[in-house]
């Protein structure tokens, strides 16, 4: 048994990601934006090529229960799409801020930002395993389709409750495996990103 080590399962979705970033595509063909995901209220107001660029699997955004004025961090944070719906509802005087291990996810997401004419939303190059963000900082935790691409989801979920001010929120919209998954595909660099 080849048993992958976190930095190789991490490149290769590095990879995958920065390379995608121009494209209109998503981890899955079942996860692309859909009306059952999304309301088309939610995303009339930003650009099309916004909406295209979702890599996501859900909407965190509808069940965070996001108030006014709150700080909101979105975990892989990919071309921006949650992030950007997250600050209309913490509105101008609150703030998200979206991490992404990828160099060219974080340059879309700024670009997306800039065409949406948003503000209140900066994007940090950094890993979900080692959040670039102060202890007991945010109010809550968006991820979409994120944290089944980490190795180590122990220490994903460690830095979310390192970050988040007491009585703060995760939520998240991920796949997960109703049953142990055999090793071959475990060990398949493609099959984790």
């Amino acid at each position: 048994m080849v048993v992958m080590d976190p930095e190789s399962i991490k490149g290769s979705v590095r990879e995958r990601y920065g390379t995608s970033a121009d494209q209109a595509a998503c981890c899955d063909p079942a996860c692309a934006p859909q009306e059952s995901h999304y309301s088309n209220e939610e995303l009339a107001w930003l650009p099309q090529e916004v909406v295209a660029a979702s890599w996501g699997n859900g909407n965190p955004v509808a069940e965070a229960d996001l108030r006014p004025d709150e700080v909101v961090l979105d975990l892989g944070s990919g071309a921006g799409l949650d992030a950007l719906l997250a600050s209309r509802r913490v509105g101008p005087q609150g703030r998200v801020i979206g991490v992404d291990m990828t160099p060219e996810m974080i340059d879309l997401a700024r670009q997306n930002a800039e065409r949406a004419g948003v503000k209140n939303v900066e994007f940090r190059l950094g890993e979900i395993e080692r959040l670039p963000a102060e202890d007991s900082s945010i109010d809550a935790i968006l991820s979409n389709c994120v944290i089944v691409l980490s190795p180590q989801k122990d220490r994903v979920f460690a830095e979310a409750f390192r970050v988040l001010k007491p009585g703060g929120r995760l939520v998240i919209s991920d796949k997960v495996a109703q049953r142990h998954l055999p090793a071959w595909l475990r060990e398949d660099r493609a099959a984790w990103s």
